[in-house]
């Protein structure tokens, strides 16, 4: 059976669900968690994605989130490399950590089924409160003694139930609260857990969510939206499989890449007026000058451009030179760096 073509577009919303190969684990302890929710943050920050909810279970994981530029293909390919490279790296290991294809399916965010259907809520809204039920149908909450809360690894515990001052910034929890019907608020947000609390009481382990076994049907489905979003859905798949033979590689790297390219920019200027200097001072070669180097290491972290790029924007001379310049700064204890800038300055009579 071929595969469900992805489908991209502009403002689309997905829910996204990886297992780990065989259903073994791809987290085992706290730092774990800790190396998967930093590494979702950065792909977050290079792709622009907002994020309804997420939740890391000890073997999966689901998220659901809004795609302004349509670059789904491109960041999860980077977020899952990134992620299975680092715990690899962090435990010594080697192959693959997730078995088979994610899923992602595109969800309606802005209709709602008839009423007095099995569905006749907002679709969004069923998918995130579904996400923040898992921790309650795995049995690792119950609702009552054992809140929801007390479940950590979710973006119930680590966005929904704190202020706006504690929450990511790729995080849209003030969009999901309203969602949901609860204002922003101390009360508001109580009103989110207790909600989901109920809910777990209610359900005693039943998969089933108001009347519908979403369990099953996102394991199966391809979408989750009314028959009209369906319909608009297909036409894009046909439209991309009209295109596909000709530029399918161009199509799916495009859009991601000129986003990475405007987040580049940016940096490269927001440093060189941090540094006092135009760009082109900041890509002359100058002996024992760390900051083109901190520059390459901003560019390296904070976007999806090549190293291939980062190289031809400051004058590397080329992509392995960026690289090693990347690594280098990256060794750098602060003490050291400290001492570079008391070096730089004084080599140049600078106060």
């Amino acid at each position: 059976m071929p595969r469900t073509p992805r489908v991209e577009y502009e403002n689309a919303v997905y829910h996204v669900m990886a297992r780990g190969d065989r259903r073994e684990a791809i987290v085992l302890d706290d730092g774990d968690r800790e190396l998967f929710l930093d590494t979702f943050a950065e792909v977050c920050g290079r792709t622009g994605w907002q994020v309804f909810a997420w939740v890391l279970m000890d073997n999966h994981y689901h998220a659901v989130f809004r795609t302004p530029e349509p670059n789904l293909v491109s960041g999860m390919q980077w977020f899952q490399n990134a992620f299975t490279r680092r715990l690899n790296a962090r435990r010594h290991l080697w192959g693959h950590l997730f078995g088979g294809r994610y899923k992602a399916i595109p969800v309606e965010d802005n209709a709602t089924g008839p009423r007095g259907s099995v569905v006749w809520r907002d679709y969004l809204r069923t998918t995130i409160d579904y996400v923040h039920l898992n921790p309650g149908r795995a049995g690792l909450v119950d609702g009552g003694e054992s809140s929801l809360l007390g479940f950590a690894w979710s973006s119930a515990a680590k966005g929904y139930a704190l202020p706006p001052s504690k929450r990511p910034a790729w995080l849209v929890v003030e969009e999901g609260l309203e969602l949901l019907g609860c204002p922003d608020t101390v009360a508001g947000r109580r009103r989110f857990v207790e909600r989901l609390d109920g809910f777990i009481r209610e359900e005693k382990g039943d998969p089933r969510f108001d009347e519908l076994p979403l369990s099953a049907h996102f394991e199966r489905a391809w979408y989750w939206g009314s028959q009209a979003f369906r319909e608009r859905i297909m036409a894009r798949i046909e439209k991309l499989g009209a295109r596909k033979s000709r530029n399918y590689r161009s199509r799916r790297e495009g859009p991601a890449k000129e986003h990475g390219e405007k987040r580049a920019q940016a940096i490269v200027a927001e440093a060189a007026g941090h540094f006092g200097m135009t760009e082109e001072d900041l890509r002359q070669d100058r002996r024992g000058d760390w900051r083109r180097s901190s520059v390459a290491w901003a560019l390296a972290k904070e976007t999806s451009v090549p190293h291939e790029w980062i190289a031809e924007r400051l004058n590397l001379k080329s992509a392995a030179n960026a690289s090693q310049q990347i690594r280098r700064f990256r060794l750098v204890s602060e003490k050291d760096l400290a001492k570079e800038v008391r070096n730089w300055k004084q080599s140049r009579n600078v106060a």
